[in-house]
Protein backbone atom coordinates (compact mmCIF):
# COMPACT_ATOMS: atom_id res chain seq x y z
CA UNK A 1 0.00 0.00 0.00
CA UNK A 2 1.73 3.44 -0.77
CA UNK A 3 1.00 6.18 1.59
CA UNK A 4 0.52 9.07 -0.40
CA UNK A 5 1.98 12.87 1.29
CA UNK A 6 -0.21 15.09 3.01
CA UNK A 7 -0.94 18.39 1.29
CA UNK A 8 -0.20 21.57 2.97
CA UNK A 9 -3.64 22.59 2.93
CA UNK A 10 -4.68 19.21 4.79
CA UNK A 11 -1.94 19.68 7.46
CA UNK A 12 -2.41 22.84 7.91
CA UNK A 13 -6.46 22.21 8.70
CA UNK A 14 -5.20 19.37 11.00
CA UNK A 15 -2.52 21.48 12.73
CA UNK A 16 -5.61 24.18 13.24
CA UNK A 17 -7.71 21.44 14.38
CA UNK A 18 -5.08 19.61 17.17
CA UNK A 19 -4.36 24.08 18.32
CA UNK A 20 -8.17 24.65 19.11
CA UNK A 21 -8.44 21.48 20.87
CA UNK A 22 -5.53 22.32 22.66
CA UNK A 23 -6.48 26.03 23.76
CA UNK A 24 -9.95 24.54 24.43
CA UNK A 25 -8.02 21.79 27.48
CA UNK A 26 -5.65 24.81 28.44
CA UNK A 27 -2.72 22.86 26.54
CA UNK A 28 -0.56 24.74 24.12
CA UNK A 29 1.84 23.57 21.02
CA UNK A 30 4.88 23.88 20.16
CA UNK A 31 5.83 27.51 19.54
CA UNK A 32 7.79 26.05 16.84
CA UNK A 33 5.05 26.01 14.22
CA UNK A 34 6.84 24.45 11.61
CA UNK A 35 8.27 21.33 13.69
CA UNK A 36 4.78 21.11 15.16
CA UNK A 37 3.34 20.97 11.54
CA UNK A 38 6.13 18.41 10.99
CA UNK A 39 4.51 16.19 13.71
CA UNK A 40 1.10 16.97 12.53
CA UNK A 41 2.31 15.26 9.09
CA UNK A 42 3.12 12.64 10.64
CA UNK A 43 -0.23 12.38 12.61
CA UNK A 44 -1.93 12.57 8.99
CA UNK A 45 0.63 9.57 7.60
CA UNK A 46 -0.06 7.58 11.02
CA UNK A 47 -3.58 7.36 10.19
CA UNK A 48 -3.29 6.26 6.70
CA UNK A 49 -1.20 4.16 7.11
CA UNK A 50 -2.55 2.48 10.15
CA UNK A 51 -6.27 4.02 10.44
CA UNK A 52 -5.33 5.95 13.21
CA UNK A 53 -3.67 9.08 14.62
CA UNK A 54 -0.51 6.77 16.22
CA UNK A 55 2.22 9.54 17.92
CA UNK A 56 5.01 9.81 14.95
CA UNK A 57 7.59 9.56 17.29
CA UNK A 58 6.95 6.47 18.82
CA UNK A 59 6.64 2.47 17.27
CA UNK A 60 3.60 0.98 16.68
CA UNK A 61 2.83 -2.81 17.60
CA UNK A 62 0.05 -4.48 15.58
CA UNK A 63 -4.01 -3.83 16.17
CA UNK A 64 -4.88 -0.25 17.38
CA UNK A 65 -5.93 -1.34 20.36
CA UNK A 66 -2.08 -2.54 21.49
CA UNK A 67 -1.64 1.17 20.60
CA UNK A 68 -4.04 2.92 22.47
CA UNK A 69 -1.72 4.39 24.66
CA UNK A 70 0.20 6.34 22.12
CA UNK A 71 -2.98 8.04 19.43
CA UNK A 72 -2.37 11.37 20.26
CA UNK A 73 -2.85 13.07 22.84
CA UNK A 74 -1.11 9.78 24.12
CA UNK A 75 -1.86 8.42 27.60
CA UNK A 76 1.63 9.91 28.67
CA UNK A 77 1.31 13.50 27.43
CA UNK A 78 -0.27 15.08 30.69
CA UNK A 79 2.56 13.32 32.91
CA UNK A 80 6.00 14.03 30.57
CA UNK A 81 4.06 18.02 30.64
CA UNK A 82 4.26 18.13 34.04
CA UNK A 83 7.69 16.70 34.72
CA UNK A 84 9.35 17.67 31.31
CA UNK A 85 7.58 20.36 30.10
CA UNK A 86 6.70 19.00 26.69
CA UNK A 87 5.45 15.54 25.54
CA UNK A 88 7.92 12.62 24.33
CA UNK A 89 7.20 13.84 20.10
CA UNK A 90 7.50 17.69 21.71
CA UNK A 91 3.99 18.45 20.20
CA UNK A 92 2.39 19.46 23.42
CA UNK A 93 3.97 21.50 25.91
CA UNK A 94 3.57 23.63 29.19
CA UNK A 95 3.26 27.60 28.83
CA UNK A 96 7.04 28.30 29.95
CA UNK A 97 7.96 26.53 26.38
CA UNK A 98 5.07 27.70 24.77
CA UNK A 99 5.90 31.42 25.91
CA UNK A 100 9.69 30.73 24.99
CA UNK A 101 10.80 31.07 28.49
CA UNK A 102 12.13 27.43 28.59
CA UNK A 103 13.51 24.86 25.61
CA UNK A 104 12.31 21.97 24.92
CA UNK A 105 14.25 18.96 25.76
CA UNK A 106 14.69 15.60 25.38
CA UNK A 107 12.80 13.11 27.98
CA UNK A 108 12.77 9.37 28.27
CA UNK A 109 9.97 7.21 27.03
CA UNK A 110 7.54 6.29 29.44
CA UNK A 111 5.81 3.30 27.56
CA UNK A 112 6.36 -0.52 28.42
CA UNK A 113 7.03 -2.55 25.38
CA UNK A 114 7.71 -5.34 26.77
CA UNK A 115 4.16 -5.49 28.31
CA UNK A 116 2.71 -4.57 24.76
CA UNK A 117 0.17 -7.50 24.08
CA UNK A 118 -0.44 -7.81 28.00
CA UNK A 119 -1.68 -4.38 29.06
CA UNK A 120 -2.38 -1.07 26.70
CA UNK A 121 -1.49 0.81 29.47
CA UNK A 122 -4.66 1.90 29.74
CA UNK A 123 -5.94 3.03 33.30
CA UNK A 124 -8.26 -0.12 34.42
CA UNK A 125 -11.56 0.55 36.11
CA UNK A 126 -11.73 -0.03 39.52
CA UNK A 127 -14.32 -1.90 41.80
CA UNK A 128 -14.22 0.13 44.36
CA UNK A 129 -13.61 4.15 45.41
CA UNK A 130 -10.73 2.75 47.54
CA UNK A 131 -9.08 0.89 44.82
CA UNK A 132 -8.63 3.30 41.91
CA UNK A 133 -5.64 3.57 39.29
CA UNK A 134 -4.66 7.03 39.91
CA UNK A 135 -5.84 9.87 42.21
CA UNK A 136 -8.49 11.77 41.58
CA UNK A 137 -7.92 15.82 41.83
CA UNK A 138 -10.68 18.55 41.74
CA UNK A 139 -10.37 22.03 40.99
CA UNK A 140 -11.73 24.51 43.77
CA UNK A 141 -13.06 27.16 41.13
CA UNK A 142 -15.23 25.13 38.76
CA UNK A 143 -15.19 21.80 40.57
CA UNK A 144 -13.20 19.59 37.38
CA UNK A 145 -12.44 15.95 38.21
CA UNK A 146 -9.39 14.73 36.91
CA UNK A 147 -7.82 11.27 37.47
CA UNK A 148 -4.04 11.21 37.11
CA UNK A 149 -0.83 11.03 38.79
CA UNK A 150 -0.73 15.08 39.42
CA UNK A 151 -3.76 18.00 38.58
CA UNK A 152 -3.22 19.58 35.47
CA UNK A 153 -0.92 23.12 35.29
CA UNK A 154 -4.24 24.62 34.13
CA UNK A 155 -7.89 23.30 34.48
CA UNK A 156 -8.97 22.71 31.31
CA UNK A 157 -12.76 23.90 32.29
CA UNK A 158 -11.80 27.34 33.72
CA UNK A 159 -8.36 27.68 33.26
CA UNK A 160 -7.24 28.28 37.30
CA UNK A 161 -3.49 27.01 37.94
CA UNK A 162 -2.45 23.75 39.20
CA UNK A 163 -2.18 25.03 42.57
CA UNK A 164 -6.17 25.55 42.47
CA UNK A 165 -6.49 21.79 42.59
CA UNK A 166 -6.62 19.64 45.89
CA UNK A 167 -6.63 15.97 45.86
CA UNK A 168 -10.04 14.60 45.82
CA UNK A 169 -9.50 11.14 46.21
CA UNK A 170 -6.86 8.01 46.45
Amino acid sequence: MEIKEPSQEEIDLKYNEILRHAKRGGYFLNPDEQFAKDLVKGLIINDERYGFEACPCRLVLGEKELNLDIVCPCYYRDDDITEYGCCYCGLYVNEDISNGEKPVTAIPERRDLKSRGKDTGAPVAASSAGNLPYPVYRCNVCGYLCARNKPPEKCPVCGADQKRFDLFMR
